[in-house]
């Protein structure tokens, strides 16, 4: 057995590339290169324990909104672990796994942003490498695992790692885990160095509730010598660090709080490549390393200033090698979100990638003194321009903002008292305002050794929050009844119920004369689920998830909203259960009735679902692959789709794009989807298996939760055609993965309009549409419109010499306005119409200043002939507004500047407008707005303005004593 243990591990170092080295006495020469440590452990958890390797997923999560990014290795794996992974789907498949996955810990609950700098081990971007067992191997095989790899591959020294175990939890009725500690000691590791510690420690959760379990962590000691470091472990010291966790997921976190057993035992393990690659290359900062060198000597030669010495807190002077770490972390991290589709933005992800950015551009220019541009040089040329550019604009962008909230800074730290805090207002509007994420703001006011008020600025944020907050109606629950939990998945598939045959919801033709005949379904009530158990009756009234052996359904999925219509009970025509919603859980249906009198397992029922609903979502979502092929027609194949959702009103479709869509490519992209709903295209469906389906040029990733075999869509081109190898059919049409219903024929969709395009984020277009009917009255609406327009641009040549009527239209204007953005019309003609209200609008304010100056002028003439040489000019005039009032008074102070002037208009519906100026040699004792107020008041009504120009308003009854009480206030003031 020794002799075969020793055969074994010779041929394990055969397949790794590099002999394995960690002694002290080793130069940096001797170091395997990080990529090199990668491909270490990919390959010995591939090839020697029988692991599929799989691709890192992209950082922007799949189908989990709650995460802003993928932040761990097992986020991809989530389905998996909660039991609702389609049984069919590869993704179901999975025993053994290892990858390393990009993961970026900023925002939300796991957010190192702020620690990014201050040390050399936090990480905004980073790689984490990691192996899983679904169901396979548990605690002595994966702690063995790791023991053999740590110290047998990489040959670290075995008296420099120590060992955490889970050391029980009274509280929660959990014992120490025995078990693990027990795995370690047989493993050969000194009992001195296996440690126990409690659940904030060792007890990993996935988040408030679902699975979770004890967790055993291997840590490491950077100085070594012979010495005990186990007084250092989880103690926050710099020289013994976590590498490697490795989590057993045994438990369920239930809603209540308590904690079940999983019905099947999982390991999830994580280690950080920064982290492994500083140890095997004999560093203790992870910035030492080849992962970070080459970016820190860029940094250096773009900025000119002294190199990275690895300095942190107080002896790092001036921030500088703090500015180094954040900006070589920042690049890096802002590189991988732009490459996966994250672009700096203004909500969720894109806005904490915009702040990683600010964050950098700030250590740029204010710590290295670096010139603008640097962060997007950093870049490596193999990365695409478009980063580039991205990173310029939005640098350049803040740059203006940043020395703008610098400005504010300084200004109110000179008007603080000493040893005051700063002003939570002050702070709370450079975040609003300008943008400056909050630590940014933190670490400007600590480096003058200034506080904020913290307390104050999360008042101010609270309400904030109070203000925007949404959510469901009150008392509007998230529905239960259709979401199966794990333990009760595990029950069903335990108990041998099959999954619920849904093919059915396919089983529909054409008619003789074209109209969709959907035929019913017969089925078996297999369970019903209530409140988070299975069950086998429900009483009249009760709401309930019903499991059938077979539906003709369709349940949410795939972006299309899901059918609704009613069951009956088979022989009982007169009592309708109706379905609200249906939901696909783990290969089960689950259709949510209320119950109108008892349900039980084994009962035969009759579906029906609602045809109009279910054909009316079926355009739609044909219509959806249809946008898809026109958009990748007209803008690119490197169109991609980032989202959609299909609903019987209407479509939404999300997909890249460099900046907005055009009037004329809105245009060709409904042009396209007409003429294949003209030429009545046969849509052809066909299930496939997934190996082949990979094959289809032009088809968009296959995520591994599709089941297989899979269900191919091609528009016009048979499936067989498009699968025929190196085919190229499939670049000529809309071909797509798809498990929705669809259409048998494209003319029945009639037309598609595109009711609005606008952008979410930098880099993602949103589009909107209508089909049918409701496409045909977008378009007439549109029409309506757009002769309404021609309507006023028409009088407005005319050119009215009457300011009341040129008023009348610029608020007609205005109301075409707000018309032409709110009504369903076509975006490109939504578009037209705005470009050419917004110069009609132009033209008319031109037009009524204009006349206004016109008039102004006459009445001015005129009032200076009345009043010739007065110091004080106080009359009545005819006005139509206060603009033009305004405009009389200014007239008259251009022309006659040592006079002051204040001028009442009564106006028909009883008011008198009032406007006033006065003379810059009359101030500071003569104010006009006192003056106005004084008049205004006599008037019983208000009045406001400067010391130079006022104006207001009140009620006629008073004008007479008004114009007394101006002459006397004037003369008060001008003999003193």
């Amino acid at each position: 057995m020794a002799a075969a243990g020793q055969l074994r591990r010779r041929l394990l170092l055969l397949a790794v590339p590099w002999r394995w080295r960690c002694s002290p006495r080793r130069g940096a020469a001797g170091c395997p290169p990080a990529g090199q440590v990668r491909a270490a452990f990919l390959r010995f958890f591939e090839e020697r324990h029988g692991h599929r390797r799989l691709p890192s997923a992209p950082v922007r999560p799949r189908g989990d909104p709650r995460l802003l990014f993928v932040n761990a290795g097992m986020n991809q794996f989530k389905p998996i672990f909660l039991g609702t992974a389609h049984p069919r789907s590869e993704l179901a498949q999975h025993r053994r796994v290892v990858n390393s996955q990009k993961c970026v810990r900023a925002g939300g609950k796991h957010n190192d942003l702020e620690d990014v700098g201050r040390d050399t081990y936090h990480h905004t971007f980073f790689e984490m490498l990691g192996n899983w067992s679904f169901g396979d191997y548990f605690k002595e095989e994966a702690c063995s695992m790791a023991w053999e790899l740590l110290t047998e591959v990489y040959e670290i020294p075995k008296d420099r790692l120590y060992v955490t175990y889970f050391a029980g939890d009274s509280s929660l009725g959990l014992s120490a885990d025995e078990e693990c500690r027990d795995v370690w000691l047989c493993l050969g590791v000194p009992a001195s160095h296996v440690l126990p510690f409690p659940l904030k420690d060792n007890f990993w959760e996935m988040g408030d509730t679902g699975p979770c379990g004890p967790c055993t962590e291997i840590h490491y000691d950077h100085v070594g010598g012979g010495r005990n470091a186990a007084a250092l472990v989880n103690q926050g010291s710099p020289d013994v660090v976590e590498i490697w966790n490795l989590v057993f997921m045994q438990y369920s976190r239930e809603v209540e709080g308590n904690l079940l057993p999983l019905p099947q035992h999982h390991v999830d393990t994580g280690m950080g490549l920064e982290r492994l690659v500083t140890v095997l290359q004999n560093k203790h900062s992870n910035y030492d390393t080849d992962l970070f060198t080459p970016i820190l000597d860029a940094i250096h030669k773009g900025c000119g200033g002294p190199r990275y010495q690895g300095l942190v807190g107080d002896a790092d002077v001036g921030h500088v090698n703090m500015a180094y770490r954040v900006v070589a972390d920042h690049v890096r991290a802002l590189c991988v979100c732009i490459t996966d589709g994250i672009y700096p933005g203004f909500s969720g992800a894109e806005l904490v990638l915009r702040r990683i950015l600010r964050r950098a551009v700030r250590f740029c220019s204010e710590v290295l003194h670096a010139p603008p541009g640097l962060l997007a040089s950093l870049v490596p040329t193999v990365v695409e321009v478009l980063i580039m550019d991205v990173i310029n604009e939005n640098e350049a962008a803040f740059q203006s903002s940043l020395e703008r909230g610098r400005r504010i800074i300084e200004r109110t730290v000179q008007q603080m008292e000493p040893s005051t805090y700063f002003p939570a207002e002050v702070a709370w509007s450079l975040y609003g305002n300008l943008g400056f994420p909050l630590d940014l703001i933190d670490l400007i006011l600590e480096e003058k050794g200034i506080s904020l008020d913290s307390a104050a600025f999360n008042e101010l944020a609270l309400e904030d929050a109070k203000q925007k907050a949404g959510g469901p109606p009150a008392g509007q629950l998230e529905d239960t009844n259709t979401r199966l939990d794990m333990h009760s998945l595990a029950q069903l598939r335990s108990s041998n119920v099959p999954a619920t045959d849904d093919s059915p919801k396919y089983a529909y033709t054409l008619g003789q004369h074209g109209q969709y005949e959907f035929s019913p379904c017969q089925a078996t009530v297999l369970m019903l689920y209530r409140d988070q158990s299975l069950q086998k009756e429900v009483g009249a009234g009760q709401r309930c998830g019903v499991i059938l052996d077979r539906t003709n359904f369709y349940a949410e999925q795939g972006g299309q909203a899901s059918d609704q219509g009613y069951m009956i009970h088979l022989g009982q025509q007169d009592i309708l259960f109706p379905v609200e919603s249906v939901r696909l859980c783990g290969g089960y249906v689950i259709h949510e009735v209320t119950a109108v009198e008892t349900l039980r397992a084994g009962d035969q029922v009759q579906l029906f679902v609602d045809e109009a609903q279910r054909l009316a979502c079926m355009t739609n979502h044909t219509a959806t692959h249809l946008l898809n092929f026109a958009l990748r027609h007209v803008l690119g194949d490197n169109t991609e789709q980032q989202g959609s959702h299909v609903t019987a009103e209407w479509l939404r479709f999300d997909f890249n794009t460099t900046g907005p869509v055009t009037v004329e490519q809105l245009q060709q992209v409904e042009q396209v989807v007409q003429d294949v709903i003209k030429r009545n295209e046969v849509v052809h469906t066909a299930e496939v298996p997934l190996m082949l389906a990979r094959r289809v040029q032009g088809l968009r990733a296959v995520d591994e939760g599709y089941p297989d075999p899979v269900r191919i869509v091609s528009l016009g081109v048979p499936v067989e055609s498009v699968l025929t190898c190196n085919s190229e059919a499939a670049m000529q049409t809309s071909v797509e993965l798809c498990c929705g219903t669809h259409l048998l024929q494209t003319g029945a969709m009639e037309d598609l309009a595109i009711i609005s395009e606008r952008q979410l984020v930098k880099g993602i277009s949103r589009v909107i549409a209508v089909t049918g009917s409701q496409a045909k009255q977008a378009r007439e609406a549109g029409q309506c419109l757009a002769m309404e327009v021609d309507s006023v641009s028409l009088r407005m040549k005319e050119r009215s010499a009457s300011i009341p009527e040129m008023q009348n239209l610029s608020k007609e204007v205005g109301q075409l306005t707000k018309m032409v953005a709110s009504t369903p019309v076509p975006q490109w003609q939504r578009k037209e119409l705005q470009t050419i209200l917004k110069v009609l609008q132009r033209t008319a304010n031109t037009a009524i200043k204009k006349l206004e100056m016109q008039q102004a002028e006459e009445k001015a003439q005129s009032m200076l002939a009345k009043h010739c040489n007065q110091p004080v000019i106080i009359d009545t005039v005819p006005a139509d507004s206060l603009s033009i009032l305004m405009k009389v008074v200014n007239q008259l102070c251009d022309k006659s500047p040592g006079t002051s002037v204040l001028l009442l208009s009564p106006q028909a519906s009883g008011e008198v407008l009032c406007a006033c100026q006065v003379s810059k040699n009359c101030l500071p004792v003569f104010s006009a707005a006192d003056w106005a107020v004084a008049v205004c008041t006599q008037m019983e009504g208000k009045a406001g303005g400067s010391p130079v120009v006022a104006k207001g308003s009140g009620n006629a009854k008073g004008m007479q004593q008004a114009l007394t009480t101006a002459l006397e206030f004037a003369q008060s003031k001008l003999l003193k």
